[in-house]
């Protein structure tokens, strides 16, 4: 496989291929709205809006390993299907690492959670008290971190493939799967990065940088600002693992077991840290298949999208 094809299964470009884009197409035209500023940069997300008054929401947060995607990256059949059905959706950017970090990305997944609440609730028709959060990778960390971190707490979690921990060996030691791709130098990952925030950013941009990352094995230090060996207790805010209570909402996680960005064990531990703290979810499992689901069976992926519409909608009456 030529890197730059590696580089869009990875960073999860491969959500975003020509099969997605005819789905995104079902869903209409949204209307783009900046919902956060800050110092040199306008952080918007896309609204796929209904009309009238009361429709349950989904948040859906794009992948990318928090360094880079965009709201853009909606063509799932899962979302033109509760577009379908009347859901709102509203797919967010946020600030991407390394410019930023995850403190600050966590903080715009509040504002855009609140804004749905608000004002958007107020121009979209939107109720607030039917709310879901989906994403996948990044998208499906930063979906488990709404578990906890969002007030009040969305009425149900689509993860697909997403991770429990930012500090965990599988990401804060070199991985040799990454090494064997050819050894990227410091230079070759860094060109072109590091000059004020950003919120949206291409898979291809920002994949040779990931890649370095996970070759060296410090992601969890440069998306983060702090090292997970002599400062372990920092992250533990920051890994939704470590803050599943009773009262973490319904939770659906999706993975294939042939995953070599984010391990299968990363799912089971969620699953069995969840089933502990007596929290409704469920696990499916996608057999063999990769990151963003590639090489996934046909009926694999149908039977996992109407799972995760029945989620959403049993949740959300």
């Amino acid at each position: 496989m030529k890197r730059q094809e590696f580089l869009k299964i990875l960073t999860g470009a491969a959500m975003a291929a020509s099969p997605a884009r005819a789905q995104q197409s079902k869903m209409g035209t949204p209307e783009t709205v900046v919902y956060k500023t800050v110092p040199g940069c306008e952080i918007k997300l896309d609204v796929y809006p209904r009309g009238g008054n009361g429709h349950p929401a989904l948040m859906f947060i794009h992948g990318g390993a928090l360094m880079g995607g965009s709201r853009k990256q909606v063509g799932t059949p899962m979302l033109a299907e509760l577009a379908r059905q009347g859901y709102v959706i509203v797919s967010i950017d946020y600030r991407l690492a390394p410019e930023t970090k995850v403190p600050e990305i966590i903080e715009d997944l509040q504002a855009a959670y609140q804004w749905m609440r608000g004002a958007g609730s107020i121009r979209f028709g939107i109720d607030a008290g039917r709310i879901a959060v989906a994403g996948a990778s990044a998208g499906g960390y930063l979906t488990l971190m709404s578990g906890f971190c969002l007030e009040p707490r969305p009425r149900a979690l689509v993860s697909y493939f997403g991770y429990g921990d930012i500090d965990g060996p599988w990401l804060a030691e070199p991985n040799e799967f990454y090494r064997k791709q050819g050894l990227l130098s410091k230079e070759e990952g860094w060109v072109g990065f590091g000059n004020g925030p950003v919120s949206e950013r291409s898979a291809e941009k920002h994949g040779q940088l990931y890649l370095y990352f996970r070759q060296q094995g410090i992601w969890p230090n440069e998306v983060s600002g702090h090292d997970p060996q002599r400062e372990a207790k920092w992250f533990d805010p920051y890994c939704p693992i470590r803050n599943v209570t009773k009262a973490y909402p319904p939770t659906l996680l999706i993975r294939g077991t042939a995953d070599t960005d984010v391990p299968y064990a990363e799912s089971q531990a969620m699953d069995a840290r969840l089933k502990e703290a007596g929290v409704e979810h469920e696990f499916i499992t996608v057999p063999g298949a990769g990151h963003g689901l590639v090489n996934a069976q046909p009926e694999d992926r149908k039977r996992s999208t109407e799972r995760a519409i029945d989620w959403i909608q049993s949740h959300i009456k």
